[in-house]
């Protein structure tokens, strides 16, 4: 019966339309170089401080020497948690993710070593899990090997090594790490399925399916995409097993989930997995299901910031679903104070949203991907890159703080493989098609039908709405895509589609969740080519360019940049008769600091106008928005001068008249940080 029910479910292949791969493709790791700007001093942050100081800690704390004592057989001595493994291995990925563009013999040979010790300790028939094999017992666990799938994290903590193996594998060329995944996915392959003797559970915390994708793409090896969507379609199947529940994401079958419920990371990281899954195998039945699921959520449970997740523990008003921690609320339950919004929830949905890009080619995806990236995902890590925030409220009354680390640390090594990746995000490709989708400082080469076409981007975005881009067809010493003619620059037809944000246009996220009091028009976003004025009618939210185009040309892109109050939508409780400021991408906040020592419950009279100055924090200049009695910085930076009181939801005054932006501000670059001069 079970070998019947598995022909069953992997064969709920509705089209093959883009089976194989992803329609649209992003740029490849190393074919994108930032080169200044707000990102480059996030990247070089996190290769200089944030790698060593993520590997100092898992050598602190024990992380490491797990490997080390198992890799020797002990029994005893594991410190930490079960899932402590899956650390290791984030900062492994990030770490190789550096290595692509900053070559380092230190770094590769600390690698080395540490995936050595890594081979050592897993057992000889693929498993691997340091607790085990040191003899730690603990009820989460199970007596055996993947007997408790709910909570041991044995998946989960291999999924995070498949990825950080495939990366390495794919910077390095080395396959030492691949090899210990490949070997653990064989295992897994052979324990979990619907065959006889096999178990049909699926992972209690999602990510092996993103793992096993990775590694069906540089392997070749069939049977792990087939896992990745056995793991999918088990969730939920209360006719094959016992299933979690809602927490898990696992109370109806994912064909059937229509709002995203549950622990938050957990969610993000399987419907970026469904994703995967529906590129590789073309099945466009879970397109139908994660598009519901992500509607759901950016039209009810998207927080400003781009975080989701909002409570810390949630018992759901539908009685049938439970209670969940880390997790989704209700619909429109988006509190400021007491939102949760774990960095990690922040990273999946950022990995979501550029995962329904690639299948959709909307730029709406990339508005919210956009929105997380300034916001509720950068927040997380200081500007210093040591310090780190778990969740990142909207709202504080002083207590909260930015920590060194954690006893469950997977925000901090999460964000060391999320940032280097930047660069990537920005740009795509699909057919004679180029897509600019992050205004990046930065040089790309993309590979379209007709050739390679390289994009220089130089822009002090997100302070500064001026980008320009310089286009170069062709590739240096090969043929070029059409044949020049005398005395004719390289060239080359093709389309470039330059993404016209949201908030710069009256829509600041895709629904109606949050809305521009003034909101922004198509006036705001202009454009050039070579001087020339070009008609901006957005194409599922892309400024659409196709011509013939030569070496040297030049698209230039101003977008408006006021201050702008963002209102929400009245059945969230928590904003009502408040108002949020926003100028360009990035949410402002008041802070105790700035103001008195107040911030919790300041008040913005509508007659407000905002005066742009500049402010420094943490050694970096920055926007701030002067108004009302207030200073407001951006959201991103607060708690970096103490543990003091911070708003971003303002009243309004009973004094309402007209809100007016006042702009003034004049943009110089210096040492790749954007001064903001007040005239």
């Amino acid at each position: 019966m079970r070998v019947v029910v598995q022909a069953l479910v992997f064969s709920v292949i509705s089209s093959i339309a883009f089976a194989g791969g992803y329609p649209y493709a992003p740029a490849g790791l190393n074919d994108v170089k930032v080169t200044g700007g707000f990102w480059l001093a996030r990247i070089e942050t996190n290769r200089l401080v944030t790698v060593k100081t993520d590997f100092r800690k898992c050598e602190e704390t024990g992380r490491i020497a797990n490997f080390e004592r198992a890799a020797r057989r002990e029994k005893g001595g594991f410190k930490g948690v079960p899932w402590d493994d899956s650390d290791v291995f984030k900062v492994i990925e990030g770490a190789a993710y550096t290595l692509a563009q900053h070559p380092d013999p230190e770094l590769d040979r600390y690698l080395d070593n540490l995936i050595a010790q890594i081979a050592g300790a897993q057992e000889q028939d693929g498993y691997l899990y340091t607790a085990r094999t040191l003899g730690y017992k603990a009820p989460m666990m199970g007596p055996k090997p993947f007997s408790r799938n709910r909570d041991a994290c044995e998946l989960y903590n291999v999924g995070h090594l498949y990825e950080a193996a495939v990366a390495h594998y794919e910077v390095t060329g080395k396959r030492t790490l691949l090899d210990v995944a490949t070997r653990n996915a064989d295992l897994v392959a052979k324990t979990f399925g619907l065959g006889e003797g096999q178990s049909c559970e699926t992972s209690g915390h999602e990510e092996i399916e993103i793992g096993l994708c990775r590694l069906y793409q540089a392997t070749g090896d069939a049977k792990y995409l087939k896992l990745a969507q056995h793991f999918i379609d088990m969730r939920g199947r209360r006719d094959l097993r016992p299933v979690w529940g809602a927490a898990y994401q696992d109370h109806k079958p994912v064909l059937e989930q229509k709002e995203a419920l549950g622990h938050a990371v957990r969610a993000a990281y399987l419907y970026a997995g469904m994703a995967d899954v529906a590129a590789l195998t073309g099945n466009t039945a879970y397109v139908d299901a994660i598009d519901a699921l992500w509607s759901n959520v950016v039209s009810r449970k998207l927080h400003l910031n781009g975080g989701i997740g909002a409570r810390r523990h949630v018992k759901y008003r539908d009685p049938a679903l439970g209670s969940a921690h880390e997790a989704f609320g209700d619909e429109y339950d988006l509190q400021n104070l007491d939102a949760y919004l774990e960095t990690c929830a922040a990273i999946g949905n950022a990995l979501w949203n550029e995962r329904m890009f690639l299948l959709h080619g909307d730029a709406k995806y990339i508005d919210v991907m956009e929105r997380t990236l300034y916001n509720g995902l950068i927040s997380g890590v200081s500007i210093g890159g040591d310090e780190f925030f778990y969740p990142n409220p909207l709202a504080s009354k002083g207590g909260y703080k930015r920590s060194k680390w954690f006893g469950c640390s997977c925000c901090p090594v999460n964000v060391v493989r999320f940032i280097p990746q930047i660069g990537r995000f920005a740009y795509a490709a699909k057919d004679d098609s180029a897509y600019v989708n992050l205004f990046v400082e930065s040089e790309a080469k993309l590979r379209l039908a007709g050739g390679e076409v390289k994009l220089v981007q130089k822009t002090a975005y997100p302070w500064n709405g001026y980008v320009r881009i310089v286009v170069t067809p062709g590739r240096a010493g090969s043929p070029l895509p059409a044949a020049a003619v005398a005395g004719r620059p390289p060239y080359l037809r093709f389309t470039l589609n330059i993404r016209v944000p949201g908030w710069c246009v009256g829509r600041p996220v895709p629904s109606d969740l949050y809305e521009q009091v003034v909101p922004g028009t198509l006036d705001d976003f202009r454009v050039t080519v070579n001087g020339a004025a070009v008609k901006v009618a957005p194409v599922k939210g892309y400024c659409v360019i196709s011509r013939e185009w030569k070496t040297g040309d030049v698209v230039e892109i101003s977008m408006n940049m006021p201050a702008r109050r963002i209102k929400a939508n009245d059945k969230v409780a928590a904003d009502r008769g408040r108002y949020a400021v926003e100028r360009g991408p990035i949410v402002f906040c008041a802070e105790g600091i700035d103001n008195g020592g107040k911030a919790f419950n300041a008040c913005l009279p509508l007659s407000t106008v905002f005066t742009e100055g500049e402010i420094e924090i943490a050694s970096t200049r920055m926007v701030s928005l002067v108004g009302g009695g207030l200073t407001l910085v951006p959201y991103f930076a607060w708690c970096h001068r103490g543990a003091g009181e911070m708003q971003t939801w303002f009243a309004e005054s009973t004094e309402a008249t007209e809100f007016r932006i006042r702009l003034k501000c004049r943009p110089k670059r210096s040492a790749g940080i954007v001064e903001i001069r007040t005239r």
